[in-house]
Parts: structure tokens; C-alpha cells; sequence
């Protein structure tokens, strides 16, 4: 199909001045398609969507040490690179004997612009501990020891620890693995393609996992919910969004955002996925989008919608903080028979 639809204008004053396109697809675990905007086929990378679907082959394998709910959950994020979750992949990396130079993904400054500004202020060059894809690796390094293999070159796509992470995403996506289309992330690791509704569908089975998989399987899926739900800032950080979902819905939602304008989340015990591309990547468009296919799913409540209105429908603000326009999503999401939802 192919088809891209409008899903967010931008404006300034009255007139329109921008349009952001993309795609959503809502399924259910099967990959039946429940609603969609565009096509719910198109094929994206998931970038850091896949980071909660990689941590299930940690948590299945990882037993001693073991790692703490909030081990758990940096290895799931993109965190902003502030002191908190600096100690939780510092912690992973402590129990397992690993170092901050094994980290592969390279250093970069926080995203969290105030830790940013006091390391530049120190003199303090940011390391891999700081890239928000750390926790991630410090999870992968930890696999490798789980699996008696050499933590040299983790990283590659065809060492052990990304073939398990490949097999995991598969079996969650129920594609086989060589249909999923690989390139390299901007951590340095594999980065799997694949349609949208299969990211939406593997979503759909990591918050409501069933008899199709083996008992450690549902229990690392289990795992990882709850430590999303009890510790979302670890999930990404300060005044962003995949933290403020869980928080808005004390938990009823878990969400996780990836590069080029990619969202997949999960209503746990309701076996709904839901993945959103934003064509051209613009952040901007992402979470006003999200928001509102939420909200015309029925899956938000008033004071919910509330929580998280600057996210919905945020201004356009000037150099002197005024403001002088909106983001508006402007979508309606279909069934598979045309029907509006």
C-alpha cells in the first residue's frame, strides 16, 4: 500500500506552515490489525523501540547476578544521562566485573541539557556511560557472560548476543528472522526493519504475553513491565515523554520512542500494540501524534489527556519565549473496514 497520511500540522498565527505524514498501526498479539492511519505495512527500522524486546533475552538468561527492577529498566531506555542512570549502568556493570571501556556504543554529552552544562562547566569529557544507549549495552555485556562467550566485539551482528537478540525480536515480531532487515544503529549495534504492525503486535505480547511461549519467556516480559512501572524515570528522564506516559497512567501504558519519529507502546492485560512512524523523522510531530492515537483509541482517560496536554498539543514558542503558534495532530484513525474508530 504505501500509503502516508497527514498527521501533524504546524502552526504560526493562523496559517499552516508545516505538515508532518506518517503511519499507525493498532493490533492486537496475533498482528490483527485493530486500527490504522496509512499503511500499518510499511516498513521502518525500529531504532530504540526495540531496546524493551532485546532486554526480554537479558532478563531470560541473566540469572546470577541478578539484576534489580531497575537494572532492568536502563537497559530498556534511552535514558538523558543524568546521575541516576549513570548508577544503575554502573551497577549492572559492577555485578558483572565489565568496565565503562567495554561499552561500545560511544561517548556523547547527556541528553539532559543541566548534567550536560555542569560536566562542561567541570571539565569532565562525557564517556560511554553517558550515551543514552549505555544501559542497552551494559545489558548485552551482561548476556555474554550469561552465555559463557567472549564480550569481545558484543556489538557485531554475528556475535552470540545479537543472534539471541535477533531470534527474541523475531519470535516476538512472528516473522522469521531473515525477513527482518538489518543495518546498524547509531550505538553501533544491529537495527532490525520491519513492518509496523509487527512492532505493534510484538508490543502487544510483551505486555500481555501468552501460552505460545515458554514460561521464562512470559515471566522476562512480566519483569520488564513492572520495572517500567516503578521506575519510568529510569525509562528516559527528565521532561521526556516515555516517562511521562507510565507516569500519567500510573503505569496502564508503557511506551518507548526511537530515532527518525518511531513510537511503539503497549496497554498490558489488553493485548494491544500500537506503532507510529512519522515520515520524515521530526521528533516534534512524534508525541503529539502518539497522544492523539491514544486518545481516538479510547485509551486515555480526561485527566489522563490532561497529564499530558503539553505533549498533545504543544506551542511554537519564539527566541523570547512567546508564544506565536501550535502543533496540532490532525488524524482520524480507521478499522480495517474504513470505519472511524
Amino acid at each position: 500500500m504505501q500509503t502516508c497520511e497527514i498527521l501533524v500540522r504546524v502552526f504560526r498565527g493562523e496559517l499552516e506552515e508545516c505538515r508532518h505524514r506518517g503511519y499507525i498501526a493498532a493490533t492486537d498479539s496475533d498482528c490483527r490489525i485493530l486500527l490504522q492511519c496509512g499503511d500499518p505495512d510499511y516498513v521502518t527500522y525500529a531504532r530504540s523501540c526495540a531496546k524493551p524486546l532485546q532486554a526480554i533475552s537479558v532478563v531470560e538468561a541473566v540469572n546470577n547476578p541478578k539484576l534489580s527492577d531497575e537494572e532492568v529498566a536502563v537497559i530498556c531506555s534511552s535514558h538523558n544521562g543524568e546521575e541516576r542512570h549513570l548508577a544503575q549502568v554502573g551497577s549492572i556493570l559492577s555485578k558483572i566485573g565489565g568496565t565503562t571501556g567495554q561499552l561500545m556504543c560511544g561517548p556523547h554529552p547527556p541528553t539532559h541539557k543541566e548534567t550536560a552544562n555542569k560536566l562542561q562547566a567541570q571539565g569532565i569529557e562525557p564517556t560511554s556511560l553517558h550515551n543514552n544507549c549505555s544501559g542497552k549495552h551494559a545489558g548485552m555485556l551482561a548476556l555474554a557472560a550469561a552465555l559463557g562467550v567472549p564480550a569481545q566485539n558484543y556489538h557485531l551482528h554475528e556475535h552470540p548476543v545479537q543472534q539471541r537478540m535477533l531470534e527474541t525480536v523475531a519470535q516476538m515480531a512472528g516473522i522469521a528472522g531473515e525477513r527482518i532487515i538489518l543495518s546498524v544503529d547509531g550505538c553501533g549495534v544491529p537495527v532490525f526493519g520491519l513492518p509496523l504492525a509487527r512492532l505493534a503486535s510484538a508490543y502487544a505480547l510483551l505486555g500481555t504475553p501468552d501460552e505460545r511461549f515458554p514460561a521464562e519467556r512470559a515471566d522476562a516480559c512480566r519483569r520488564i513491565v513492572a520495572a517500567l512501572r516503578s521506575h519510568p524515570f529510569l525509562l528516559a528522564g527528565t521532561d521526556r515523554f516515555d516517562s511521562a506516559l507510565i507516569e500519567a497512567t500510573g503505569g496502564r501504558i508503557i511506551g518507548k520512542m526511537g530515532a527518525e519519529g518511531v513510537f511503539a507502546l503497549t496497554i498490558p492485560g489488553e493485548r494491544f500494540g500500537l506503532a507510529l512512524k512519522i515520515e520524515d523523522g521530526a521528533l516534534r510531530a512524534l508525541y503529539p501524534a502518539v497522544v492523539e492515537a491514544l486518545r481516538q483509541a479510547g485509551a486515555l482517560s480526561q485527566e489522563e489527556l490532561t497529564r499530558l496536554q503539553r505533549y498533545h498539543r504543544p506551542a511554537v514558542r519564539n527566541w523570547r519565549n512567546e508564544i506565536v503558534g501550535s502543533i496540532e495532530p490532525d488524524f482520524t484513525l480507521h478499522r480495517p473496514d474504513g470505519s472511524p474508530a
